[in-house]
């Protein structure tokens, strides 16, 4: 990799980085340790995902909600080449 292609690749990685942080500070401005429902959300979900022990350890999935929106994180398993996202919000009949 060119030294050009490594400095751009830095950029836009700090630059990611910085909005996903300024949705976090967001949530916590709004709500401070957690907007109301927050906690029994971020409850569901984990325990949605402990269900699937291909999501526990080593390719451990973790789940973080901030002002109803989840953040998901983890890693996979080695020589994982691609991570697909196809996760939705069901449709809850409205």
């Amino acid at each position: 990799m060119t030294p050009h292609k490594l400095l751009a690749l830095l950029a836009l990685s700090t630059v990611l980085a910085g909005l996903c942080g300024c949705a976090d500070y967001a949530a916590y401005r709004k709500c401070g340790s957690g907007c109301p429902g927050d906690a029994e959300l971020n409850a569901s979900v984990t325990a949605l995902l402990a269900q699937h022990r291909a999501l526990a350890a080593p390719n451990q999935v973790y789940a973080r909600t901030l002002d109803r929106v989840v953040y998901l994180t983890g890693q996979v398993a080695p020589g994982v080449l691609r991570v697909v996202d196809n996760i939705a919000i069901s449709y809850a009949g409205r």
